[in-house]
């Protein structure tokens, strides 16, 4: 059955009418082209747990958690709880709080490489401002990133970008000045040397930014020493290096990535989890680097909403219960579970990984950098996306995305997931 076959086997009448209304109102009819569904998205009415319901009736168990934000599940009652009572104080004030403090301080616990940091409005705010801050404090011009890296919709790191320039096949975007980007430069994920030997011959680069491990080329993981020997090499070259941990921050262990792994950087940037599911970005890192911005030095940075209480008391509620409540435990044991699933049942050319509660089924051999991410099969997995979701079963609408699991799912949840993934593949 093709893709369309399948697709039109579906219900989503509702959901098309919608997206009739959308296309005249909305550049796509979406607000983020990583939703851009072709024909049409299915629309939805509610969420619940590992649920996710769409206003044609139809119900799916959600492994998109909206790209990672939801480490809970949706609507959990605590955070629920917590919104509420915030909303019957005020959602915005304008001015400073003391929760900025309380979650700073425990923000700065769980991460010891944040001496001192600032709540901003988004992971594309963070990285921005991580990047202008790492300039200011050194006072060069140039920044390496990764090929296939996604670090926001900014200027300066849409060159080669993963997430849904990878996904529609715009590496790069119309807008941005050439003379702008020209102080991008970039090196392949798990190349070593190849960061050596850029950062030994160019002095004028000011930091590194990377995944620690890359969620929007597909999932890839770091091999080997890779990112202790980057590290090393940025210490070396006095280059700063920047973590970008929007989704790898509090899910692949409390302290992130580079808790994980053991690293130090000198900058991290988080958000997603950080929020509690409501627009959320963090930045920080030494306290020498960080007295860098205004008001206390000359980096600018500013926001109406940054530090907006509901956005804290969501964030420091969910950050509390992954503290106290044996979440990483839970979510350890199903998404293990999940792979175990998943051994000796994948055709020879499909492969699985996984890490903590991230997964992702790829259409090729495992990538261990952009460009052999590029050799998946898109299309393919674009028919299995559409019999998955008949199956009943919510992936990212893309091969170069990450699944997520949360504390939601159940040990039924991981078994349908595996019965619907194995069953997909077996009919395509």
């Amino acid at each position: 059955m093709s893709d369309l076959d399948m697709f039109n086997s579906l219900n989503l009448k509702k959901s098309e009418e919608v997206y009739r209304k959308a296309v005249e109102l909305l550049p796509g009819g979406v607000s983020s082209p990583v939703r851009a569904v072709k024909p049409f998205p299915f629309y939805v009415r509610k969420a619940k747990g590992s649920k996710i319901f769409d206003i044609d009736g139809n119900e799916y168990i959600d492994c998109c958690m909206a790209y990672g934000p939801l480490i809970l599940g949706h609507s959990h009652p605590e955070v629920v709880k917590a919104i509420k009572s915030q909303l019957e104080d005020g959602w915005l004030y304008g001015t400073p709080i003391e929760l900025e403090i309380k979650y700073a301080e425990l923000i700065r616990e769980i991460y010891p490489s944040m001496e001192m940091l600032r709540f901003v409005n988004s992971g594309s705010e963070a990285t921005m401002s991580a990047l202008r801050v790492a300039r200011g404090y050194t006072g060069r011009d140039k920044i390496v990133k990764i090929e296939g890296s996604f670090h926001g919709a900014h200027d300066a790191v849409l060159v080669k970008a993963g997430s849904g320039a990878t996904t529609h096949g715009i590496p790069n975007s119309a807008g941005i000045p050439s003379d702008f980007v020209k102080n991008t430069l970039q090196v392949p994920y798990n190349d070593a040397e190849s960061l050596s030997n850029l950062l030994e011959r160019d002095e004028d680069i000011a930091c590194v930014i990377l995944e620690p491990i890359m969620g929007n080329s597909s999932l890839i993981l770091p091999e080997g020493n890779y990112l202790r020997e980057v590290r090393e090499i940025t210490e070396e070259n006095d280059v700063l290096l920047i973590f970008d941990e929007i989704i790898t921050g509090f899910r692949v262990s409390i302290g992130g990535a580079q808790e994980f792994y053991g690293i130090k950087p000198d900058i991290t940037t988080l958000g997603k989890i950080a929020g509690g599911g409501l627009p959320c970005g963090i930045f920080g890192g030494r306290k020498d680097i960080m007295k860098m911005i205004a008001p206390s030095g000359g980096v600018y940075q500013a926001g109406t909403f940054s530090g907006n209480p509901l956005t804290l008391t969501a964030g420091y509620t969910v950050v509390n219960f992954l503290l106290k409540e044996g979440v990483h435990k839970h979510l350890n044991e199903i998404t293990k579970m999940l792979e175990d699933l998943m051994v000796d049942r994948l055709p020879d050319h499909i492969t699985f990984s996984a890490i903590s509660s991230m997964f992702c089924v790829y259409f090729g051999e495992r990538p261990i950098d952009y460009q052999s991410a590029l050799t998946l099969d898109s299309s393919k997995f674009n028919e299995f996306f559409w019999m998955l979701l008949k199956s009943g079963v919510f992936f990212p609408p893309s091969q170069y995305e990450t699944c997520f699991l949360s504390y939601s799912h159940t040990e039924e949840d991981v078994h349908r997931i595996s019965e619907a993934i194995t069953g997909c593949l077996r009919e395509l």
